[in-house]
């Protein structure tokens, strides 16, 4: 069984930085997939990145891609995810999810573990 557990999120004025983590219990990070999602009230679930296993690659939704930077840690069973230039549309809750795949995917019905959220709140 994997814990995932998010942390770092706030409320920031547009146009501030966050860093959200994602701390990985009862299993190692190291050959599996990771993403993050987010959601906003009354709205469906919204790919935001995704990092394969060795962190090589990257994939990034298009209203975050050039602001948003997604990386792993994974001798620490670390995720991160760098949000820049954030903006009120980026308020939702953050999520972690872990696929217990080497290869990345932006669907979250194709992830296996997720945790409880973070919440990020952006104030114009």
């Amino acid at each position: 069984q994997v814990q995932l557990v998010e942390s770092g999120g706030g409320l920031v004025q547009a146009g501030g930085s966050l860093r959200l983590f994602c701390a990985a219990s009862g299993r190692s990070l190291s050959t599996y997939a990771m993403g993050w999602f987010r959601q906003a009230p009354g709205k469906e679930r919204e790919f935001v990145a995704a990092i394969n296993w060795s962190g090589g690659r990257t994939n990034y939704g298009d209203s975050v891609q050039g602001r948003f930077t997604i990386s792993r840690d994974n001798a620490n069973n670390t995720l991160y995810l760098q949000m820049n230039r954030l903006k009120p549309e980026d308020t939702a809750v953050y999520y972690c999810a872990l696929r217990l795949l080497l290869s990345a995917t932006l669907k979250p019905s194709e992830y296996d573990y997720w945790g409880q959220g973070t919440q990020v709140t952006v104030s114009s």
